[in-house]
């Protein structure tokens, strides 16, 4: 299995009062889950040029014999300065196996809040660490990634204080000997 970063801004001497500064983007606040899996690294922060993230896609990797490593990455669908009609993805730290599924869009407005399916350490057997992700939407609608349906979803993160998601940052294991889990964690920007 391979690992990809990806993606060019990172995140840039961000200052401690707020806003928050990373890159070209400044941010309001960060959204986290209490249950992200205990595996891998964070990889780099990756904004939305310009706009919010109105859907997202994601990477899946299941079915395999002896190693299961499920969700293994997670796009955002951005807009372009507020137009929905051209946009941008972004992706922070991914494994490269498995395949990109068809994006979920929010019918009005952006992404705000989130919580994370995440299957418990399973000892000797196979783990999977995070298998899918709901949002909710400026709009009240929940949009589901496609993906298994090992673990549990945990609770909500907050919602964005005021504006909605525009970056990511994602928390992936890298190779090991026996048992890869791929996507364990994931952090989102808020930005006004």
């Amino acid at each position: 299995m391979e690992f990809t970063r990806v993606g060019k801004v990172g995140l840039r001497g961000a200052a401690r009062l707020c806003p928050f500064h990373a890159g070209d983007r400044k941010y309001n606040s960060v959204l986290m889950v209490s249950n992200g899996g205990q595996w891998g690294e964070w990889g780099k922060i990756e904004f939305c040029p310009k706009g919010h993230a109105y859907g997202f896609s994601l990477k899946v990797s299941e079915g395999l014999v002896t190693d299961d490593s499920s969700l293994n990455g997670i796009r955002l669908h951005c807009s372009s300065g507020g137009v929905r009609g051209r946009h941008y993805h972004i992706v922070s730290f991914f494994c490269r196996c498995g395949v990109w599924f068809e994006g979920k869009k929010c019918p009005k407005g952006y992404l705000v809040a989130f919580t994370l399916n995440v299957e418990a350490p399973q000892g000797p057997a196979d783990d999977t660490a995070a298998n899918n992700i709901r949002f909710t939407c400026g709009d009240g609608t929940v949009l589901e990634g496609q993906s298994t349906e090992f673990g549990t979803y945990g609770d909500w993160s907050k919602r964005c204080p005021t504006g909605a998601i525009c970056g990511i940052q994602t928390k992936v294991e890298g190779i090991t000997s026996v048992d890869v889990t791929g996507l364990n964690d994931v952090k989102f920007f808020c930005c006004d």
